[in-house]
């Protein structure tokens, strides 16, 4: 039974889920997400699936209430895996890409994405909603179908407690948002910038540790996906088809990423004015640095979090944004 061990060096949990070793790895005559495999509708454009080997459960037998082992002589200690795993499966079309889709399919992708967030936000078990996408066999994808994931899980993860410790001590110090501050000094440096709307801003953050690792980043103050209206679903559906258009065109080839979507916790009142200082944003992480080298995160990034890129981010910015006048040559 999949179950979380905590941590004390780091205080977050580690969750265990050995079911996970049976999932399937890229078969090669069979999708259980195309039509016809008995598991999801022979027709459909968005569709949620609940995940077959889920590393969090809400089943009665790993939701009792005070279910916590604690080991005797150490600081730590079990506790039952409660959440959500879920896929979200972005189109019937098994061979379809996120870009190739017209935009309408993928504003009911983002609305998807709000629908989820509300819905397991009521849970007050659940303290963090992360959708998210893994693509490519770079990192790991075990089914090529496009889709992404969601997590509820019932703790904030790690590294979102700790953007959300930096963006609440700039608050602070600085009295504005610290995305703010960000988002400001892109706009204004401009050699950064990809493209942009109304509602987001698309940029290689002068920090970032991928050469690639593209930000989307809302312009005004926007939490979560329950606060998005219609224009927000709107613009960030043409924002995302404009970056995962570009990043193919990169190499001429398909372009592996992670995409982690960021925003406020839920259910949790030590964030309740998150709010205020906190930015909904999307970062992506993708691992090539050329068409077939991989950026592999190795001892210093994993074993101490000293991150290091292996290029200019000024130098691939112009890179992305000669791949994006490219694919919107062709659209």
């Amino acid at each position: 039974m999949p179950h979380l061990r905590y941590n004390p060096l780091l205080r977050t949990y580690t969750m265990v889920a050995a079911n996970r070793q049976s999932r399937p790895h890229l078969p090669a005559d069979y999708c259980p997400f195309c039509p016809g495999s008995g598991k999801v509708p022979n027709e459909y454009d968005v569709y949620v699936y609940a995940n077959d080997f889920p590393a969090l459960s809400n089943l009665p037998d790993a939701i009792e209430e005070g279910q916590v082992e604690q080991l005797s002589g150490y600081a730590t200690h079990q506790a039952p895996a409660y959440g959500c795993c879920e896929v979200i499966l972005y189109a019937s079309n098994h061979r379809a890409n996120l870009y190739d889709l017209p935009l309408w399919h993928i504003e009911k992708l983002v609305a998807t994405w709000q629908q989820r967030h509300r819905q397991l936000s009521a849970n007050e078990r659940i303290q963090y909603i992360f959708p998210f996408e893994n693509r490519g066999e770079e990192v790991g994808v075990t089914m090529h179908h496009p889709h992404g994931q969601l997590y509820a899980y019932p703790f904030v993860p790690l590294k979102i407690v700790t953007e959300l410790d930096s963006c609440h001590h700039y608050y602070r110090h600085h009295g504005e948002p610290l995305f703010e501050a960000l988002n400001r000094f892109e706009l204004s440096d401009g050699r950064r910038i990809i493209t942009q709307n109304d509602h987001f801003v698309a940029y290689l953050p002068y920090f970032t540790d991928y050469p690639y690792g593209v930000f989307i980043v809302a312009k005004h103050q926007l939490a979560n996906f329950d606060q998005f209206t219609p224009a927000h679903i709107t613009a960030l559906a043409q924002i995302l088809r404009q970056i995962t258009g570009a990043f193919d065109h990169v190499f001429d080839r398909p372009f592996p990423y992670m995409m982690c979507i960021h925003q406020t916790p839920v259910n949790s009142p030590q964030y309740a004015d998150a709010h205020t200082w906190y930015r909904f944003h999307i970062e992506f992480y993708p691992p090539l640095r050329e068409k077939n080298k991989v950026k592999w995160y190795a001892s210093s990034e994993m074993g101490a979090w000293a991150a290091a890129n292996t290029l200019a981010v000024e130098d691939t910015a112009q890179t992305l944004r000669q791949a994006l006048a490219k694919w919107e040559n062709q659209v």
